[in-house]
């Protein structure tokens, strides 16, 4: 099967009110050219996981693209603050967050990994995110009688996962950090990749002890240079401070789409993909 794509085509199925996973943390590796689609595409009513999001969720906030967001937090860190978008989501009831601490988030994937409802968490016994959620329950330990918090599975339908590079088979070496984006692949049902290079399958075989993600996970394949940008990609670029600053200082529809569509020409530049042997 042919896994090389269109990013249009790529998004395109993707249902409106999907559970997405995004890879990536905070300002790093995330998905950026996929999530810009999904705003183009006009998306709605999706679910976002994400342990610590930042422009990817508040930018698809901003165009009321989300329903739901499961995360440890969402921030832009200390040198652009709080996400003004996903805040006023929050506030205003147009989105719902499931607040988790970050190792929730992890634990709920590894259920969805394994096959099972939910997954003890045993460093989570007290406060309000397990009296207010009901995606925490407290039960007694069979083993040792002593009560233990579980948190409930969380299954995305699609995870999208921006790497450095990918053959057309779909196998997929990142660089650097790698975040929750290796469990993300095994908990959802589908994945897809955006990748900075794509590589021959020779070359892949010559780095297999790389690879990350394997490609018989993969439904898709998108070559999307700078896919990542604003945010960084690490061995390829940093994050973008004249960019995330000019989207923060933004406040109407038609800003945000000014904005979106300045990056046509970077998303859909490389999507036939030259294989780079």
């Amino acid at each position: 099967m042919k896994k090389l794509t269109t990013l249009q085509t790529a998004v395109s199925g993707i249902k409106d009110h999907a559970t997405l996973a995004l890879g990536g943390n905070v300002l790093h590796r995330a998905p950026m050219a996929f999530v810009r689609e999904l705003a183009r595409q006009q998306k709605s009513g999706l679910r976002l996981v994400k342990t610590a999001g930042a422009h990817d969720i508040d930018l698809l906030c901003a165009v009321d693209a989300v329903k739901v967001v499961d995360a440890g937090f969402v921030s832009y860190e200390t040198v652009y603050g709080l996400p003004p978008h996903y805040r006023a989501a929050v506030q205003t009831g147009r989105v719902k967050t499931n607040e988790h601490a970050c190792y929730t988030v992890i634990s709920a994937l590894r259920a969805a990994s394994t096959n099972v409802p939910f997954m003890p968490v045993n460093g989570l016994k007290f406060g309000d995110l397990i009296d207010r959620n009901d995606y925490f329950v407290v039960v007694e330990d069979p083993f040792t009688k002593e009560p233990v918090t579980l948190v409930r599975a969380i299954v995305p339908d699609v995870a999208v996962i921006h790497v450095q590079e990918c053959d057309e088979d779909g196998n997929a070496v990142i660089i650097g950090p790698k975040y929750e984006d290796v469990l993300m692949s095994r908990a959802a049902d589908k994945v897809i990749i955006t990748t900075e290079q794509v590589v021959s399958k020779y070359k892949m075989k010559q780095q297999r002890d790389r690879i990350a993600i394997p490609g018989f996970l993969v439904e898709a394949v998108v070559h999307v240079p700078k896919g990542a940008q604003p945010t960084s990609c690490h061995q390829k670029y940093d994050v973008d401070d004249k960019a995330l600053r000019t989207f923060l200082s933004l406040k109407e529809k038609q800003e945000f789409k000014s904005f979106i569509d300045s990056y046509k020409k970077l998303d859909y530049g490389a999507e036939r993909g030259n294989i780079r042997w």
